[in-house]
């Protein structure tokens, strides 16, 4: 499989740009993957790079995105960070990688069984991870199913809370961005929220 150049990149919609997401999950779930020289994209690359895709993801080390999506080199811009996050960096990385690096596509992807959203829950603090949790809490705030044990041990709410983690950074994203906002809303990209299941190795999206 070859790296995407300029017109590859340029000829794709964010419709296709998710599909190819969605169809190189299934193979890494299939435990079948595409075709690569990755030498040789070393080599394809080193001129010039045409992601066509930025994932948000956190930095658990069993959630690299350019395996769970079955990617090559220079395929997407890879921002990690404990609980997928939202800062003023991040937000100019994705305007980066969309308004000047033509990527038509940002996916916010959360994950089962995530250590940060379990600290969060259980009010932990502990250094600058207290600052870092504490972006968590509106995640926290707006689970309202969950009346007793709210903490990190119960799974389900731990769950609740990492969904509404993804939509609350979908969302935020949106609104603090009036750039890529208007991206979206004229369609040269899509903005969605995706959650990665640590025992299958499945991602659904939220569009």
């Amino acid at each position: 499989m070859r790296v995407h150049t300029k017109d590859t990149q340029g000829n794709l919609t964010p419709e296709l740009a998710l599909e190819i997401l969605k169809e190189g999950n299934g193979r890494f779930v299939n435990n079948i993957k595409a075709h690569r020289n990755l030498l040789e994209q070393v080599n394809e690359t080193s001129s010039g790079q045409f992601p066509f895709a930025a994932v948000l993801s956190c930095i658990d080390s069993r959630t690299s995105a350019e395996l769970i999506f079955d990617l090559g080199l220079g395929d997407i811009f890879s921002i990690r960070i404990a609980g997928n996050i939202l800062n003023e960096d991040i937000l100019g990385s994705m305007e980066f990688a969309c308004k000047i690096a033509g990527s038509k596509l940002i996916v916010v992807l959360g994950h089962t069984k995530c250590g940060a959203i379990e600290g969060a829950c259980n009010n932990i603090e502990l250094g600058h991870v207290t600052t870092l949790l504490n972006k968590i809490k509106p995640a926290i705030n707006a689970e309202t199913k969950t009346d007793d044990n709210r903490t990190g041990e119960n799974k389900i709410f731990v769950k609740n809370v990492t969904e509404n983690n993804v939509f609350i950074t979908v969302k935020n994203i949106k609104e603090q961005s009036i750039l890529l906002a208007e991206m979206e809303r004229i369609n040269q990209i899509k903005i969605v929220g995706g959650l990665y299941d640590l025992d299958t190795g499945h991602v659904t999206f939220y569009e």
